[in-house]
């Protein structure tokens, strides 16, 4: 492997250090952290070039912020359901500086732990903006880097449609610190990021309207799952809107509310949240200086090896527009790692990867959708049970539970678990090991549940759905 020097070259009048490295990675989220500390650890030199905090979109305003937030919100109604268990209390109040700057804390806490990660194996980290110069070139500042090997792993940034007043709208991004909870807000999108914020928003207090252009938000999932979820969404006080069109926004001088033209009206807001898509973090990278393609969707378009068009460049995460999940990142960091510098062949399996989306209440999901399995030509039998759950036959909630299997007909295997509840995202973890090993219908029904548990459901649905 090439070993670590400076060499000199001259522009102009000007003379330029150009240091050299086995890898350069360029974004230190999970994927490229990971990529660069497993390859410095089979003795590759590695440098990670970062431009704003350590750990990327999952640490610092994704899935870890997020699932704060998430726990924050379901306080209320927890103290709310505590009642019937005979728990008294005096009217409770929420304070969102607390939850803010608690937040805030703990990510600076996590930022210093991936740096120490890295520098525990040995990476140099370079502070500032990559940008490509060449096939094996990366110039930060003044400073130009030379590797063998290029990863990307920038990730992807929240997109928003142009409408008039569109500068008055917050991302995922900002969501996170507003100065003050708002009252009332506005979340325009379907996916997991809007349907999950919408719930967080509403848990603490404010009363959230989620728009949607689509018939049923959540694409992708499980329709049964879709239509349950809707129902305890709506249920819980959130206005859900679908077939739903946003079309401009507008600052109300007398009150600085924002008002929101909406295809049935229009309506006052303190807060207007877009979760309408993410696109590749690729703006100002360079990509023109070298061989680089993209996909007809804009994302780096990568082999199965992660290489992409122009053979020492490569890219992993979710700027290559497969899984968008920290946990399918980091595999395919170490799938990388070991093929590029630990000689090692390795591939990423993305076959049964669960996941859950941490509305509430929550979905947790493994496996082929009903629709997936009917149109890749399965004979599918679908087992179901919905069910109010033990505690809330005390607490006096009206949230239910849903949960689904699909089985193969002939073969009896478990092509999908699907699950709408209070620890989906728990309860699915396991049921992926189950479906990830091939388990069928009749292993599932030979199992001993755990009494009482939500979970036993899996185990004891016996009658097939007509």
């Amino acid at each position: 492997m090439a070993q670590r020097g400076i060499g000199m070259r001259f522009l102009g009048d000007f003379m330029t250090q150009q240091i050299e490295y086995d890898l350069l990675v360029i974004g230190a989220g999970s994927g490229g952290v990971r990529a660069a500390r497993k390859s410095a650890e089979f003795g590759a030199r590695v440098a990670v070039i970062e431009k704003a905090a350590f750990g990327g979109t999952c640490v610092n305003v994704g899935c870890i912020p997020k699932k704060l937030y998430v726990y924050a919100s379901q306080y209320g109604a927890a103290w709310r359901d505590s009642s019937g268990f005979g728990w008294q209390c005096e009217e409770i109040s929420f304070d969102w500086n607390t939850l803010r700057d608690n937040k805030t804390k703990e990510i600076a806490r996590l930022n210093a732990i991936y740096e120490r990660l890295l520098a525990a194996t040995g990476v140099d980290i370079i502070q500032g903006h990559g940008k490509l110069t060449g096939p094996k070139k990366v110039s930060v500042g003044d400073t130009s880097y030379r590797a063998e090997k290029i990863l990307l792993a920038t990730g992807t940034w929240p997109a928003v449609p142009e409408i008039p007043g569109i500068e008055l709208a917050l991302t995922s991004n900002e969501i996170f610190d507003l100065p003050r909870l708002p009252k009332r807000l506005l979340i325009v999108g379907g996916g997991y990021i809007a349907t999950e914020f919408a719930s967080i928003f509403s848990g603490l207090g404010s009363r959230v309207t989620q728009s949607y252009r689509g018939e049923l938000f959540l694409r992708g999932f499980d329709r049964d799952v879709r239509r349950f979820l809707a129902e305890e969404m709506q249920k819980a006080g959130v206005d859900l809107r679908f077939n739903h069109h946003v079309t401009a926004l507008q600052r109300d001088p007398s009150n600085a509310s924002i008002v929101a033209l909406l295809s049935d009206g229009e309506a006052a807001f303190d807060a207007v949240l877009f979760a309408t898509g993410r696109r590749p973090n690729i703006a100002k990278l360079g990509l023109e200086s070298t061989g680089v393609t993209l996909t007809e969707q804009g994302y780096l378009s990568v082999n199965a090896d992660f290489q992409t068009s122009e053979p020492s460049i490569y890219a992993l995460g979710d700027l290559t527009g497969g899984w968008e999940l920290t946990p399918v990142a980091i595999g395919e960091a170490m799938a990388f790692a070991k093929t590029q510098f630990g000689r090692q062949p390795s591939r990423m399996d993305y076959h049964c990867i669960p996941t859950a989306v941490f509305s509430q209440p929550p979905i947790g999901t493994v496996g082929m959708t009903e629709e997936e399995a009917t149109a890749t030509g399965h004979k599918v039998v679908v087992f179901e049970s919905n069910f109010r759950p033990l505690k809330h036959t005390v607490s006096g909630s009206e949230e239910r539970t849903y949960m689904k299997l699909v089985v193969d007909q002939t073969s009896d295997r478990v092509l999908g678990a699907h699950m709408v509840g209070s620890d989906a995202g728990e309860i699915c973890q396991g049921l992926g090991i189950a479906l990830k090993l091939g388990a069928t219908k009749a292993d599932f029904d030979c199992m001993v549940g755990v009494h009482p548990t939500a979970a036993e459901e899996f185990v004891t649905m016996r009658t097939p759905r007509a």
